[in-house]
């Protein structure tokens, strides 16, 4: 047993007040994920926790690469076989969790999600490293296999296959689109006095208020 009572640490890097943020949510998330790209203790500014409702009730969490974000929402790619596809196919709702330790902030993100264009997956598939490529139509992603050998005999037959040639995306890979309906700030303040604002989609206008910590 180990007890971690003790263990905290003090925030007090930056605060959050609503005279200084945006009115729309996805230029406050610029504002902090560009603050995040550009500080050098952070190294996967991108990296995102997806959050779905699996079909016994529980959550599942994976950590994700965001690829891309617009004012429509965020841009993230999967098999859509995975365990994370069946789940948003049976629920399209999920929470997107960004977390910088380095900056003490975290933005929480609701949202639902749908596949996005055939066209625009088919130019983010053949734009990745044709290893990239390969792993994803080799991969029965979530599915169990015999051992290690058994992903790396199919990848030697696809590398043969596609030595000379474009590597068709599959068509169970593509790209998800999360429109947010809720989005989160939280900055780090000293004593647990958090800064929390949130934004609530109303129409098509954003609400903002002030959550306490």
């Amino acid at each position: 047993m180990e007890n971690l009572h003790d263990k905290r640490k003090v925030y007090e890097k930056s605060q959050l007040i609503e005279s200084e943020i945006k009115q729309n949510p996805i230029e406050q998330f610029r504002d902090w994920f560009l603050d995040a790209s550009e500080n050098p203790a952070v190294s996967e500014a991108n990296a995102m926790a997806v959050s779905t409702l699996e079909e016994d009730g529980c959550p599942r969490t994976r950590m994700v690469l965001l690829k891309e974000y617009t004012y429509e929402g965020f841009i993230f790619y999967t098999n859509y076989n995975s365990r994370k596809g069946k789940a948003i196919q049976n629920n399209h709702k999920a929470c997107l969790h960004f977390f910088w330790p380095n900056m003490e902030r975290q933005i929480i993100i609701k949202a639902d999600l749908e596949k996005i264009a055939e066209n625009l997956s088919d130019g983010y598939f053949h734009s990745r490293p044709k290893g990239s490529q390969l792993g994803a139509a080799v991969s029965p992603q979530s599915q169990v296999i015999p051992n290690k050998e058994f992903l790396e005999e199919k990848l030697k037959e696809l590398e043969k296959q596609y030595e000379n040639t474009e590597v068709p995306r599959p068509a169970h890979w593509g790209g998800y689109i999360a429109k947010p309906y809720e989005i989160e700030f939280w900055q780090g303040r000293p004593n647990r006095l958090h800064d929390r604002i949130i934004y609530e989609l109303d129409g098509l206008d954003w609400k903002i208020s002030r959550l306490a910590p």
